[in-house]
């Protein structure tokens, strides 16, 4: 069976060096900005992201919600 090449105008097949990274996995960003920073910015308030986080904050709003409606209604769930 024939190996297929990279399509037309794909980049370089090898690791770039990490200067040559960092804009290839999302942009150049600010030198003086710390990690933290950077993760809420690329991936909490990132545009591309947010359907994903909604998902996981009505996920786990839910489930918080579930615990304390337990907590606070559960006597009454239990037949007398």
């Amino acid at each position: 069976m024939a190996r297929r090449s990279a399509p037309p105008a794909s980049g370089p097949s090898y690791v770039p060096h990490p200067s040559q990274r960092r804009a290839a996995l999302g942009g150049a960003h600010d030198d003086d900005q710390s990690a933290f920073s950077r993760f809420i910015q690329n991936e909490i308030l990132a545009p591309e992201k947010f359907a994903g986080n909604l998902n996981m904050v009505t996920g786990l709003t839910m489930f918080i919600g579930g615990i304390l409606a337990v907590r606070t209604w559960g006597d009454l769930m239990v037949p007398a």
